[in-house]
């Protein structure tokens, strides 16, 4: 049965970080997102991408060398800036910690949760600690339903959720657990998702469809 789309109706606050939890089809679908922001992104990315170790390393470097943002994987004590997005490393949780007036990257091997290391949510809970309303969080293609309880406490402090559409996921179960919660503010195609979260921080990015035909 397909889930009727229940929609948080929030008005947004400015964005200090985007953090993207997202699991089955999500190499092909971060490869399609990230090399479309511009080296201008006026925020940090962080990442939950469920992978094994060795494999997160690659998936950064990868994508990394394809984008205008430079991609890391995760690595405690790292400060998080603008332009830059890092994943989370494969076989451990990865959290975020506010240290002065910075805030840092911290790695820690805590049991799964929902089956999962590195787990959604355990990022979400960090960012929300750390970033309260200022958060956009993102959920992707992606099996089961890590990153809810994440979301629901981002959505206790105010923060923004989106997530990824039915017809554009390899697997619905991440994303439609959000919507199905009625923590959703958006609903979003693959496609769209990098001009959405551009417009959600302050940045427009010019799509394939607003480029003025070549004259003949």
């Amino acid at each position: 049965m397909a889930i009727r789309p229940q929609l948080a109706q929030r008005s947004g606050s400015r964005v200090r970080i985007v953090a993207i939890g997202i699991s089955t089809g999500g190499p092909s679908a971060l490869h399609s997102l990230i090399p479309n922001f511009p080296e201008n992104f006026p925020v940090p990315i962080v990442i939950v991408q469920h992978m094994p170790a060795v494999f997160t390393r690659l998936l950064a470097e990868q994508i990394s060398k394809h984008s205008a943002l430079r991609v890391h994987e995760g690595a405690a004590g790292t400060a998080l800036i603008p332009g830059h997005a890092w994943i989370a490393p494969g076989g451990k949780h990865m959290a975020l910690q506010r240290r002065a007036n910075a805030v840092q990257i911290a790695i820690n091997e805590d049991p799964p949760e929902n089956s999962c290391r590195p787990a959604v949510d355990v990022l979400f809970r960090s960012v929300a600690e750390c970033y309260g309303r200022e958060t956009l969080a993102v959920i992707m293609t992606g099996m089961g339903k890590d990153g809810a309880g994440g979301c629901e406490k981002i959505r206790g402090v105010g923060g923004q959720i989106i997530v990824q559409d039915q017809q554009s996921s390899v697997v619905w179960g991440m994303p439609g657990s959000v919507v199905e919660a009625g923590l959703a503010d958006q609903i979003v195609a693959l496609d769209q998702l990098p001009g959405e979260i551009c417009r959600r921080v302050g940045l427009t990015i010019r799509t394939k469809e607003q480029v003025p035909a070549s004259s003949v």
